[in-house]
Order: structure tokens, then C-alpha cells, then sequence
């Protein structure tokens, strides 16, 4: 893929964002699943999932699986696909724009890039970096959602000081050149409103777990993304599960199996 391929990816990557209608996307983690989700009418971009990719090669989630291991799962995750693609790179890995670098090097032209909770002005500091960054790589549309782990680590903290740290760090970013904010949580249609007036529409994307508001209210809100992180290979391994299941049980394999490999 030539840089204007990539530039042109990333363009799009951040309409779709843009747009008023809902952007969902359900989370890839090697080159089969990419290939499903693609080949499914409907899918406009492809993510990958850090947590389905670690432990798909046996480590645990949190930056424990090598960098260069991650860009080359989501190298191979690129080739299998011509839609615009986003790569879960954690927290970046140690070196955040370096990391984004390796990324649109082998094709990417979004990111999630997790806050971790640093201190503000240093978790700014590295989204602008980032920015700065992929608009030296040739992509100035990069599509980097960054993450704000305030929910993520509330713990018991009164819920109205997460929601407004969450609002103070995606301002933030959003200040240093992010497009769009990533607030992942079990969040309330209350919250999510809250988020939106104070991000603007457009500029908010969740994770897709039980709890939340429909995706249909979700694109009335004026939320940009829905994405599915590692539910997607729950679901895939609870389908594997409840196979064994049926044979240990005196079954097999279920009649709307459908043979995709």
C-alpha cells in the first residue's frame, strides 16, 4: 500500500467517525477473523483487539505481549483486508510515537492508545506526540481514539468525579489533536449524554458490552463508535466451549455452522 493509499485509508477511517450514522466495529485479533469480519456486508473498518491478540499467543494483557510481536500480528491483520483498519496498541508500549510509527508502517491508520491514568499534562503531551507523529508518516488523518481509563480504574470513587475526570482528559486530548475520545465503561445513558454535550457529537466512542444503551439510541446521542474489544473472541470461544460441551454431552456440531475457512 503506497502512502496516498494510506492517507487516503485514514480519510476515510475518520469520516466514518464523522458521519451521523453509528460506526460499529467488531474487534479482529489474526488473519481468519479478519478475513470473517470483512467478508461480512456491512463491515466498514476493522479493529483489532490487544487483549484477544496477547492472549491468543498466551500473555496476559497490560503491555506484556512484545511490541514487535503485536506489530506483527497486526501486520499480517492488514494483508488479510482492504478495508481502513485501527490497531489496539494498549498504552503504547513504552514509546508511544514510535509504536504508531511501527503501526503505519505495516498498514494501520487509526489507533486506541490508553491514558493509564497519567498524570494530564504527560497523557496530553503523548497524544499530541502521536499526532505529531503519524502527520510526519504521511497520514495527518490518523484516527487515534484516545482512551481515558477513568472509569476503567474508578474503583470506589464517587461516580460524578469520574465522569468529570473522564470530560476533563478527553477535552484534553481532543485539545491535543485526538479526533475522537475513547471512554470505555458500563455507562448510563445519562453519562454517555454527558460525555457527548461536553465532547461534542461525533467525538465519543464505547465499548459494545451488556449494560449499555442500545446502538440505536447510542447514534440518536451522537456517539461516533461502538467497538466490541475481546467480547468478540468471548463469543467465539463460548461458541467453542459450548461445542465441547454438545460432544462431551453425545451432540456434535450445531446445524447452522457456517464454513468460513
Amino acid at each position: 500500500m503506497t502512502d496516498n493509499d494510506l492517507a487516503a485509508q485514514a480519510t476515510e477511517l475518520l469520516r466514518l467517525h464523522q458521519a451521523p450514522e453509528l460506526l460499529t466495529v467488531v474487534n479482529v485479533w489474526d488473519t481468519i477473523t479478519a478475513t470473517v469480519v470483512t467478508d461480512i456486508p456491512g463491515t466498514k473498518a476493522l479493529a483489532t483487539a490487544s487483549h484477544s491478540i496477547a492472549a491468543s499467543r498466551g500473555y496476559e494483557d497490560g503491555e506484556n505481549i512484545p511490541v514487535d510481536e503485536m506489530i506483527a500480528e497486526v501486520a499480517r491483520i492488514a494483508r488479510a483486508t482492504s478495508l481502513p483498519l485501527s490497531a489496539d496498541l494498549e498504552g503504547g508500549y513504552g514509546d508511544a510515537p514510535e509504536t504508531i510509527r511501527k503501526a503505519i508502517g505495516v498498514g494501520v491508520v487509526g489507533a486506541n492508545l490508553e491514558d493509564q491514568m497519567k498524570p494530564l499534562a504527560e497523557a496530553a503531551a503523548q497524544v499530541e506526540a502521536v499526532m505529531k507523529a503519524a502527520a510526519d508518516a504521511g497520514v495527518p488523518d490518523f484516527v487515534l481514539n484516545a482512551r481515558t481509563d477513568a472509569f476503567v480504574k474508578a474503583g470506589d470513587r464517587d461516580p460524578a468525579e469520574v465522569l468529570a475526570d473522564a470530560i476533563e482528559r478527553g477535552k484534553a486530548y481532543l485539545d491535543a489533536g485526538a479526533p475522537v475520545i475513547f471512554v470505555p465503561g458500563r455507562l448510563s445513558e445519562q453519562q454517555v449524554t454527558a460525555l457527548v454535550d461536553a465532547l461534542g457529537p461525533q467525538r465519543l466512542t464505547l465499548i459494545g458490552i451488556p449494560g449499555i444503551p442500545s446502538l440505536a439510541r447510542l447514534q440518536k446521542l451522537g456517539v461516533a463508535r461502538v467497538s466490541y474489544g475481546p467480547m468478540s473472541q468471548n463469543v467465539a470461544l463460548t461458541a467453542l466451549a459450548k461445542l465441547v460441551e454438545s460432544v462431551h454431552d453425545g451432540g456434535g456440531v450445531p446445524e447452522d455452522m457456517r464454513i468460513l475457512n
